[in-house]
C-alpha cells in the first residue's frame, strides 16, 4: 500500500499507513505492547474474573466494585475544560451536562470504591492555547483534581498536554484531533495518561467520501455528476478534514471540482456559494461546524438551491441547527465520528438526560463527555482507586484498565488503540463494530426531531430521502 501523509497545521503530522485499513478493507490493529503493570496482576485477575463471570456492564459492574468499600466522606475531584461562552458555547454546555449526569448517576451507585465524585470546571472560552494551558494548569494546582474529563477543546495543538503529563493524571478528551496521535507517539512513556474519546478528524474525510459512495453505488442517491464542491472551515481542523476528502475522492470516482476556505467562523457564505453554484456539483461538503454558523450557510443555499446534496460534519446534529434553519434544515445531510447512537445504550442516556435538565435541553453534546466519565470510573474501580496529582504507579494502573476494559456507551465502544490510545472509526477503519465508534451518516428528515441514521449498518435506523429542493 503506498504510503500517504497528512498535514496538519502546515506539519508533516502522520503516517497514514499506520493508521487507515488496507486495500481489502481489512482493519490493521496492532497488538498490545504495553505490559500488566507487576503489583497489579493479581487485584486485576480478581476483578476481571468477577465482571466476566456476572457479565454486567456500566453501573452495575461499578456498584459490583463497590462491593465491601464503606461510604466515606472524601471526596474525589474531578476536573472539566469546556467552552461555556464563545462560538462553541452550545457544545461547552452539552459537555458540562454530560459530566453532571455521570458524576450524578455514578454517585447514586456508590462513586468510585465508597468515594464520590466532586466535578470542578473551567470555561476555556475561545479555546486559545493559553486559556486551555491555565484552565488545565487551575484545576490541577487548585482543585489537585486526580483526572481531567470532559468534550473538547479545538485549538491548542495539545500544549495542555505538557502540565498534565507532569501532573500523570488521566486524562480523556474528544479533541478530534490527529494531532494527539502524533504527540502520544511522540513519547508514549510521558503521555501514558492522555486518551481520545473518539477517532481523528482525518477520519470525517474518509468515512464521507466511502458513505457517499455507498449511497451513489446502492442505487438511493442517483447523482447528476460526479463533481464536489468543498467548503472549508479556516482552523486546521476543518482543513484537514477537507484535505482527507480530496485524498479520498479520486479512488471512489468522484472529482473535486471546487475548494475554497472561508474565514470562519462566519454567518455570510454568499460569496462561496454563488461560486459553488456555477459549478453545479453533484454533492457540497461544508467542514465548519459551528451550528449556528452552518445554519445560515443551509438557510443561504436554500435561497438558491442545485440538485446537490448538501454535507455538514458534526454540528447539524445539534438542536440549534434546525432550530435556525427551520424548514430549510430539512434533507440536509450530516455526520459523525462520535455521535449520539438511537440504540437502547442512547435511549437509556436521552432519558435520563431529560430527566435532569428538561425535554427542550439539547442531549446530543453531552453524550460525547457523559462515556467517557464512566469509561474512567469504572477504570478507576478495577484499577484499585483514583490516582492524585503525582501518583504515577496508580496512574498508570488505571490507564491499562483504560486500554484493556471496553466500554460500551451511547456513542459506541470506548477501544483505545494501544499505540496512539484513541477510539477507532467503524467501518472505515475497523470491520469490527464491538471495537469501533460508528462515523455515522444522519438525514435530517424532520426540524424538530433528530436527525435519521441512514448509515452504517447495523446502526441505521432509517433510510435516505431525496432533499425537497432536488428540481
Amino acid at each position: 500500500m503506498k504510503k500517504k501523509t497528512i498535514y496538519t497545521n502546515g506539519r508533516r503530522a502522520h503516517n497514514t499507513a499506520e493508521l487507515v485499513a488496507d486495500t481489502e478493507g481489512k482493519a490493521k490493529l496492532f497488538e498490545a505492547k504495553d505490559k500488566v503493570p507487576s503489583e497489579f496482576k493479581e487485584v486485576s485477575r480478581r476483578k476481571f474474573l468477577k465482571l466476566g463471570a456476572t457479565g454486567a456492564v456500566g453501573l452495575s459492574a461499578l456498584a459490583m466494585l463497590n462491593e465491601g468499600h464503606a461510604a466515606s466522606n472524601e471526596k474525589i475531584p474531578i476536573g472539566s475544560m469546556y467552552p461555556l461562552t464563545g462560538a462553541a458555547a452550545v457544545d461547552g454546555l452539552g459537555y458540562k451536562r454530560g459530566i453532571e449526569l455521570a458524576c450524578e448517576e455514578i454517585n447514586d451507585y456508590g462513586g468510585i470504591l465508597g468515594k464520590k465524585l466532586e466535578n470542578f470546571y473551567v470555561d476555556t472560552k475561545n479555546m486559545s492555547a493559553n486559556e486551555v494551558v491555565a484552565a488545565a494548569n487551575y484545576l490541577i494546582d487548585k482543585h489537585n483534581v486526580h483526572a481531567l474529563i470532559q468534550g473538547y477543546n479545538i485549538g491548542p495543538n495539545d500544549a495542555e498536554y505538557e502540565p498534565i503529563a507532569d501532573a500523570g493524571i488521566i486524562y480523556m478528551h474528544v479533541n478530534t484531533a490527529i494531532q494527539h496521535h502524533n504527540t502520544v507517539k511522540s513519547n508514549p512513556d510521558r503521555y501514558f495518561n492522555c486518551f481520545m474519546a473518539d477517532p481523528a478528524e482525518y477520519w470525517y474525510g474518509g468515512g464521507y467520501i466511502t458513505m457517499l459512495k455507498d449511497l451513489r453505488d446502492s442505487g438511493q442517491w442517483k447523482m447528476p455528476n460526479n463533481k464536489i464542491a468543498l467548503i472549508v472551515g479556516s482552523i486546521p481542523y476543518s482543513v484537514v478534514i477537507a484535505n482527507a476528502m480530496k485524498e479520498y475522492a479520486p479512488g471512489a470516482g468522484f472529482e473535486v471540482a471546487f475548494s475554497e476556505v472561508v474565514q470562519t467562523p462566519t454567518t455570510e457564505w454568499g460569496p462561496v456559494l454563488a461560486k459553488v453554484r456555477k459549478v453545479n456539483p453533484g454533492a457540497i461538503a461544508n467542514t465548519h461546524f459551528f451550528a449556528g454558523d452552518i445554519a445560515q450557510c443551509q438557510v443561504q443555499f436554500a435561497e438558491n438551491p442545485t440538485n446537490s446534496l448538501f454535507y455538514y460534519q458534526y454540528g447539524a446534529l445539534q438542536k440549534a441547527f434546525r432550530d435556525i434553519a427551520g424548514d430549510a434544515s430539512v434533507g440536509a445531510m450530516t455526520g459523525t465520528v462520535d455521535g449520539l447512537l438511537s440504540d437502547d445504550f442512547g435511549k437509556t442516556y436521552v432519558n435520563a438526560h431529560k430527566k435532569k435538565f428538561g425535554p427542550d435541553a439539547d442531549y446530543q453534546p453531552g453524550a460525547l463527555s457523559y462515556g467517557p466519565m464512566h469509561h474512567y470510573a469504572l477504570a478507576a474501580a478495577i484499577a484499585g482507586g483514583t490516582g492524585e496529582p503525582g501518583n504515577m504507579k496508580q496512574n498508570r494502573k488505571i490507564a491499562w484498565a483504560l486500554k484493556r476494559f471496553t466500554y460500551r456507551g451511547p456513542t459506541g465502544s470506548y477501544w483505545y488503540h494501544p499505540e496512539f490510545q484513541a477510539t477507532l472509526p467503524y467501518p472505515t477503519y475497523t470491520r469490527d463494530p464491538s471495537l469501533g465508534h460508528p462515523h455515522m451518516l444522519q438525514q435530517i428528515q424532520d426540524k424538530n426531531k433528530d436527525p435519521v441514521v441512514i448509515y452504517p449498518e447495523p446502526y441505521n435506523v432509517g433510510k435516505y430521502q431525496k432533499p425537497s429542493w432536488f428540481k
